[in-house]
């Protein structure tokens, strides 16, 4: 469902503990009552097997209504494999598939017979025609492995060639990486909606951490009050807010067409941003979150 006319959808991972799949099961609970577009299930770091994503892929058809994405790589597999996995999504009533080449698993040098995300959506496309809406990943601070802007735009480009039909972006914190990036496709004919990635802001240390990895930048005035607050984790999380909350405003001011939350298998954070951002939110979903503030 839409929300103001804006695409709102929210990324779980598959837990590896009992607890964690209690918290996911209520994150995702609560998150459902606001109608979001769809949830995507990640693949899991480092090239880690399918199996987790398939399960909460069947654990979240299950129990709610909203519409499960899964995340499908292409790295260290076969196109018997792919093939096996977009059968058993069909089976499972699943409309939509994020396609990303993935990373490697440590200590394997072998990519498989897909080598990029671009061979995995021209398999879908082949095996499937047009079933699957496909999202793709966007890079608007560009893929840390990007040779230059342009290769990665290229990269891009060929990725909406061979069949996507969306793109979600990694997580940023300044806007104008975003709108500079959508004009840089544009100047490419790339016109598919990409969707701005949003990760909320509540542990800084975590946060920089996955950030180096994944090459998102934290601007540094950002991180310098962040770091100023150390141990406050109560004032990590309120400025945190004020910051993406901001972001989502002068993105959606911008023109963007949707937000996608990248929850790690919370709720609160996300939820609070849509209040604030005068998404619609129903008035049940509302209360919580008030009593929870």
């Amino acid at each position: 469902m839409k929300h103001n006319s804006l695409r709102i959808s929210f990324e779980f991972y598959p837990p590896k503990t009992d607890e964690g799949h209690k918290n996911l099961q209520k994150a995702a609970l609560a998150i459902a009552k606001v109608e979001p577009d769809f949830f995507s299930v990640t693949y899991g770091a480092g090239g880690s097997l399918q199996n987790g994503t398939v399960a909460v892929v069947k654990e979240l058809q299950k129990s709610l209504s909203v519409p499960v994405a899964p995340h499908l790589t292409c790295i260290n597999s076969t196109r018997e494999e792919i093939s096996s996995l977009l059968t058993l999504y069909k089976s499972l009533g699943v409309k939509r598939i994020v396609a990303l080449r993935g990373d490697l698993p440590a200590g394997v040098q072998n990519t498989g017979e897909l080598k990029f995300a671009s061979d995995l959506i021209h398999l879908i496309r082949d095996t499937t025609q047009d079933y699957f809406q496909i999202e793709v990943g966007a890079y608007p601070e560009f893929h840390p492995q990007s040779q230059n802007a342009l290769d990665d735009v290229l990269n891009f480009k060929k990725k909406v060639e061979a069949g996507a039909t969306n793109a979600i972006t990694q997580y940023f914190y300044n806007p104008d990486a975003y709108f500079n990036y959508i004009d840089y496709c544009a100047k490419l004919g790339i016109y598919i909606p990409i969707i701005p990635g949003i990760m909320p802001i509540t542990h800084f240390e975590k946060l920089a951490r996955f950030s180096a990895l994944c090459g998102a930048e934290i601007p540094q005035w950002i991180a310098k009050r962040l770091s100023a607050y150390g141990d406050d984790e109560e004032s990590v999380q309120a400025f945190g807010l004020e910051v993406v909350y901001d972001l989502c405003q002068r993105l959606i001011a911008g023109g963007a067409p949707g937000l996608h939350f990248y929850t790690l298998n919370q709720a609160e954070v996300s939820l609070r941003l849509l209040k604030l951002l005068n998404v619609t939110v129903p008035e049940a979903v509302k209360y919580e979150i008030e009593m929870k503030a």
